[in-house]
């Protein structure tokens, strides 16, 4: 299975992104996993919040295979507790699941065309949070839900 997360834009912290590339090499023990940043022109920054979420569905859908389970980080989405979320990863393994694509909209989420071609939704959390801080506690909740899944002790 090859794990992807599409975020809209990139991280202006670096010290954040510093702390998504350590999780993204500790994952690289575990499965094929990349980030993906996509990139709105700046001309197109300037839409009003309509079209900015047109915008960015094209560029998700576009950067999204009809064959992929597609997850979107949303606040109404199903939470889990981290074991949980193991067990949801494995279940996505035994159903040999290609390509599993977790997505982090832009500051308005995302569009209906988008939530009508996910497959799920996943919350993190019901308190607002930085896209920013969203991907690192992704990124360490996916690292988390394999390490629980081969039995090791990072999650004590």
């Amino acid at each position: 299975m090859k794990i992807r997360l599409i975020c809209i834009q990139k991280n202006a912290d670096k010290r954040i992104e510093s702390l998504i590339e350590d999780y993204q090499k500790r994952l690289k023990h575990y499965i094929n996993f990349q980030i993906e940043y996509l990139e709105l022109p700046k001309k197109l920054k300037k839409l009003n919040k309509q079209e900015l979420l047109k915008a960015e569905a094209e560029l998700i859908l576009s950067n999204t295979a009809n064959t992929a389970t597609l997850v979107l980080l949303d606040d109404k989405g199903k939470s889990y507790d981290s074991v949980a979320f193991s067990k949801h990863l494995q279940s996505k393994l035994n159903a040999s699941t290609q390509e599993l694509i977790f997505c982090i909209g832009g500051a308005f989420g995302f569009s209906e065309e988008v939530y009508s071609r996910s497959n799920e939704k996943l919350s993190l959390s019901k308190m607002t949070l930085t896209h920013q801080m969203v991907r690192l506690f992704f990124v360490e909740q996916l690292y988390r839900g394999f390490t629980i899944l081969k039995g090791e002790k990072y999650h004590h």
